[in-house]
């Protein structure tokens, strides 16, 4: 794909002949019955009453958006002016039907060509209107200085000339202009809160940023458009830069979205049971949705009705309400900037916050402000169209993010009243019934020890899921309409994990759901009540059991679950983001409060683990086309060694127990180069210094390393890529990558026993160390420390005080053997299963 091209900046002397597209009657806007084309939305233009099926194109141009519902279409015309021409309204619900397009997005098309045709008889009887506005949706380069309104025109017939306003031509930055191609691999595709991580991606270069999917254009400075694209996962997406930064801006972005994409693998919900994906069973008192967040709860309905926020419609001025409208997304903004500290939390709330800055929305709301309109009814109508755009999407992940749009509205909508929602106060214990629940209506619910949700609409993907999962509080959706006639205050059981809700049990499944669930409280409690305790093998062996952290407010919480130290501080969330490095003082503080919060346990900190997989904008790298295999970890440190420095001075401040861990680690030389540089910062001694395994040369070199470093830490993610070949980022490949692979537990095993000989602890940090079926594997194969998420901790812990050695080695013996990973997972249940109710 050619990079994109700029429009051309129109001369102050050119006038474009817009002209009919279609035969009918032309009228002002203002008889839309739409606020979004009355108000003037999408922009200025003229309204054809059509009296043919044929749209032509109104000028020379290039046709720039086409949607797959074919209900309207974008043309650029040649002086860069952008024309919407959309048949009837609410013709987007009709998904295409009774449409035919005649060309294709990208095309080039010349004045008068047939560009759509429609069945009118069809669509009379199906929605609102067929009344099609023609508009110029970049209006603010553009004035129209004539336009025919109030009498019939003919297709061709001079409609509208617009003339370009001086001085409005696009400012771009000087320099070059970069474009890079990529393969979208998120699993949910381009939505919310990776949009808003491009947005604040962006803003740290001197560039200005376009993505372009399937023929469509978005600017990153708006999250919107960049959703409205329909990226799905697999889509293909040119991102082109232009200015000074552009090379460092499109690696950013290409860098970031991968990095997104192996968040949200490694934390993607269960897969929906074959139970939620039936549409309803026949059992009676049984309704069936898809699973949002796992869990069974035994609760009494109660029904959750959020008020409806005062709307004024009546405007005092187009200043006046444009400086209300400001005010109240300006109190909402700080409000949520605010809330929430997790990591769901925050990444929503983020998304959130990239909406209301977003400078589309804000645009066309004001669009509404100087039409007349109040600061409610132009922020609702501007949101409302762009909600109505993704709910037409076929990705029901970027559809289910039309509801952090409607929760927006409502809260800016309270924000304008100058009045507070009455917060919702469920009893405890209740399971919630709703048509659908908003991210704020579920964080306003913070403390109410609710037993779970059911919602009739929304979807697995949806916020509300996320924060639900995040929270531990079992979630069904999609249940439909008839989830609406549960009685208020009947019994019911959530069973979360089978995807159904049972109303008004009997004696019996309601003993036999107290018997489950008292079975899985019984387990919860028993390991969190044990996990203070050292983890040890049935007949001795000492396990240690440490958490990876990645910010000082979770090594609390991992000392609550019985971690017993960190034994992975990811130091990389002090650097990104950011245009300057964190100084030796910032540092210093940050590693002593982990320490402190860490009570005296051990805390080893990786030095910063980044480069061309998550650049730094205040150390750009030459772009590559393989970042996986390029500088990053310890190659990328030591190639700024400045900044490295600066670390290892910054943790040599720490007082307590505190450890280096090395990124990256290929051979003893990079060991020495930083022994070296520890030498010089500390002769007098400096802390243990450890290096991490993660590629097949550390692997296969670990006699080596563990003769020269004082411990080994196994990362099993990146070891596990490089040694099967398969790219972590890769969206077939990458359901296959597992660490359980015979190929990747001998090195596993030939490191563990290296560390062995040379009388160094060997450790596991990467994910398997999470995962209680590796457990007995990792044991077998000579690794005496795990380090896991700090959730993962109490239910690990009773899982190696059921082990003995010698069972753990005879597992890891035969597993060495087989064929695959599925086999060696069928090995260990077979000869080592979980406890009830553990994880497997």
């Amino acid at each position: 794909m050619k990079p994109l091209e700029s429009p051309p900046a129109p001369g102050v002397s050119e006038v474009l002949v817009v002209q009919a597209p279609v035969a009918g009657w032309a009228a002002p806007l203002d008889e839309a019955p739409d606020p979004v084309f009355a108000g003037r939305m999408l922009g200025d233009g003229v309204a054809i009453d059509p009296t043919a099926e044929t749209v032509h194109a109104p000028c020379d141009g290039v046709i720039i958006a086409l949607p797959r519902t074919r209900h309207a279409v974008t043309i650029r015309a040649d002086n860069g002016a952008e024309l919407l021409i959309h048949v009837g309204l609410e013709t987007v619900a009709l998904a295409g039907e009774g449409f035919t397009a005649h060309v294709d997005e990208g095309a080039r098309v010349r004045r008068g060509e047939k560009i759509l045709t429609f069945d009118m008889d069809f669509l009379a009887g199906r929605v609102r209107s067929l009344l099609t506005p023609v508009v110029i949706t970049n209006g603010e380069r553009f004035e129209i200085v004539h336009r025919v309104t109030g009498r019939e025109v003919r297709a061709g017939e001079a409609l509208m000339q617009l003339r370009p306003l001086a001085g409005a031509a696009a400012v771009t930055h000087a320099g070059e202009t970069v474009s890079a191609e990529l393969l979208l691999d998120l699993p949910h595709g381009l939505h919310a809160r990776p949009a808003a991580r491009v947005v604040a991606t962006a803003q740290a270069f001197q560039a200005e940023v376009e993505l372009a999917a399937g023929g469509r254009r978005a600017d990153v400075r708006s999250a919107v458009a960049m959703m409205a694209l329909g990226a799905s996962p697999g889509a293909h997406l040119t991102v082109t830069a232009r200015g000074p930064e552009a090379a460092q801006a499109v690696e950013a972005i290409r860098t970031l979205l991968a990095v997104i994409a192996e968040e949200e693998r490694a934390a993607a919900p269960l897969a929906p049971t074959l139970a939620a994906l039936a549409a309803h069973t026949k059992e009676a008192g049984v309704l069936t949705g898809v699973t949002a967040a796992p869990g069974l709860a035994i609760g009494v309905a109660v029904r959750l009705t959020p008020p409806e926020p005062p709307l004024v419609e009546a405007s005092r001025g187009a200043e006046a309400e444009s400086h209300a409208l400001a005010g109240a997304i300006e109190e909402v903004r700080a409000r949520v900037a605010g809330s929430g500290v997790g990591g769901a939390q925050r990444d929503i709330l983020a998304a959130h916050q990239a909406f209301l800055a977003d400078p589309e929305l804000r645009a066309a709301a004001e669009r509404g402000l100087r039409a007349g309109l109040s600061a409610g009814v132009a922020w609702r109508a501007a949101l409302r169209r762009v909600a109505a755009d993704l709910q037409a999407l076929d990705d029901p992940h970027l559809a289910a993010r039309a509801d952090d749009l409607l929760d927006l509205e409502r809260q800016v909508l309270w924000a304008l009243s100058g009045e507070t929602p009455p917060p919702p106060r469920p009893p405890a214990g209740a399971v919630l019934i709703a048509e659908e629940l908003l991210p704020s209506q579920l964080v306003a619910l913070e403390g109410a020890r609710v037993a779970g949700f059911c919602t009739a609409r929304g979807g697995a993907t949806s916020h509300v899921a996320i924060l639900a999962a995040a929270a531990g509080v079992p979630a069904l959706a999609a249940i439909g309409p008839d989830l609406l006639q549960v009685p208020e205050g009947a019994t019911v059981i959530l069973d979360a994990d089978a995807g159904t809700l049972r109303v008004a049990p009997d004696r019996a499944a309601l003993e036999a759901a107290q018997a489950a669930l008292g079975a899985r409280e019984s387990r919860r409690r028993a390991d969190r009540a044990a996990a203070a305790e050292p983890a040890a093998l049935a007949d001795g062996l000492r396990i240690e059991v440490m958490a990876n952290l990645g910010a000082v407010a979770e090594a609390a919480e991992a000392v609550a679950q019985g971690a017993e130290g960190c034994g992975l501080f990811r130091t990389e969330f002090l650097y990104l983001d950011r245009t300057v490095p964190p100084d030796e003082a910032e540092q210093a503080g940050l590693y002593q409060a982990a320490a402190e919060a860490l009570g005296g346990r051990p805390l080893t900190i990786r030095t910063l683990d980044a480069g061309g997989d998550k650049p730094l904008a205040f150390a750009p790298a030459p772009a590559e086309t393989n970042p996986a295999l390029g500088l990053r970890g310890l190659r990328a440190a030591l190639r700024t060694p400045a900044l490295l420095r600066t670390q290892l001075a910054a943790i040599l401040k720490v007082r307590g127990p505190v450890r280096i861990l090395l990124p990256m680690v290929n051979d003893v030389a990079d060991l020495r180069a930083v022994r070296r540089m520890l030498d010089e910062l500390a002769p007098a001694g400096a802390p243990q210094l450890g290096v991490m395994v993660e590629t097949p040369a550390a692997a296969l070199l670990a006699d080596q390393l563990a003769a020269e470093a004082d411990f080994l830490s196994i990362g099993t993610n990146d070891l596990t890529q490089y040694v099967l070949a398969m790219d972590r980022e890769h969206p077939e490949l990458a359901p296959r990558l597992d660490g359980l692979h015979p190929a990747v537990l001998r090195l596993i095993a030939q490191a563990a026993a290296a560390a062995a000989a040379a009388g160094k602890p060997a450790s596991v940090c990467g994910g398997l160390a999470s995962d209680p079926l590796a457990a007995p594997l990792l044991v077998g194969v000579g690794v005496r420390g795990l380090s896991a998420a700090p959730a993962a901790v109490p239910a690990l812990k009773a899982r190696l005080r059921g082990l003995t050695l010698d069972a753990c080695r005879v597992a890891a013996h035969a597993a060495l053997d087989l064929p695959s990973a599925e086999a060696v997972r069928a090995l260990v249940r077979e000869r080592l299963p979980p406890a009830d109710g553990a994880s497997s």
